[in-house]
């Protein structure tokens, strides 16, 4: 067999058995879409050079919308899934639920519906918790906050227990508007998103 024949017969051998990389989807609203950054700032975009850094071959699918609520999102799901296949989904959804006073029952129902259909198209989930202002009255916001707790319990998914854990109270880390976080506060959320994330990527690799 002539050399470049061989050489041919060896790459195309190398690259059948090349795993593909898998892939995350970042399912939210827009805390994750990236409202009033410039783009590459947002905390998706970070999770990706965060893998690449560390050694993972995932890619980063961003397909958060803002305003979306979790309705929404459960309509939106099923195509997503079979357009990108991921292996795990990143489930950040119920903040506009919550400001506009939705019954927190709706959002479990919801939350529920996409851990389920996530896990029928073969992938994992990490939800990602959400908290209200106290504005909102002590028993709404307990009830909201405890939402994204119970449904991770009785789903038997990864938490992260609230996407804005430790800056929540420092006004200088979100935008005019007292709801996006800036650019500076990107690299916190990836921070809180990573410590829910890793153990799940150390379980694909071991399996």
């Amino acid at each position: 067999m002539p050399l470049r024949s061989i050489a041919t017969f060896l790459f195309l051998l190398l690259f059948a058995g090349a795993a593909p990389a898998a892939s995350i989807l970042v399912w939210g609203d827009s805390l994750s879409a990236g409202y009033g950054l410039k783009p590459g700032e947002a905390w998706p975009t970070l999770l990706q050079t965060r893998l690449e850094r560390e050694g993972f071959r995932h890619k980063v699918i961003n397909a958060s919308v803002s305003g979306e609520t979790s309705a929404g999102g459960r309509s939106r799901l099923p195509a997503a899934l079979a357009e990108h296949k991921p292996d795990i989904v990143i489930l950040e959804l119920g903040s506009n639920d919550g400001l506009r006073g939705l019954k927190p029952q709706l959002l479990a129902d919801n939350l529920q519906a996409m851990i389920a259909a996530t896990r029928a198209a073969g992938a994992r989930v990490l939800l990602v918790g959400m908290r209200m202002p106290p504005n909102y009255g002590p028993a709404y916001t307990r009830r909201f906050a405890d939402t994204f707790a119970d449904v991770a319990q009785t789903q038997n998914v990864a938490l992260v227990p609230f996407l804005m854990e430790g800056f929540a109270d420092r006004a200088e880390l979100f935008q005019a508007d007292g709801i996006h976080p800036t650019a500076q506060a990107q690299a916190l959320i990836l921070e809180t998103v990573w410590r829910g994330l890793k153990p799940l990527l150390a379980s694909a690799a071991r399996r």
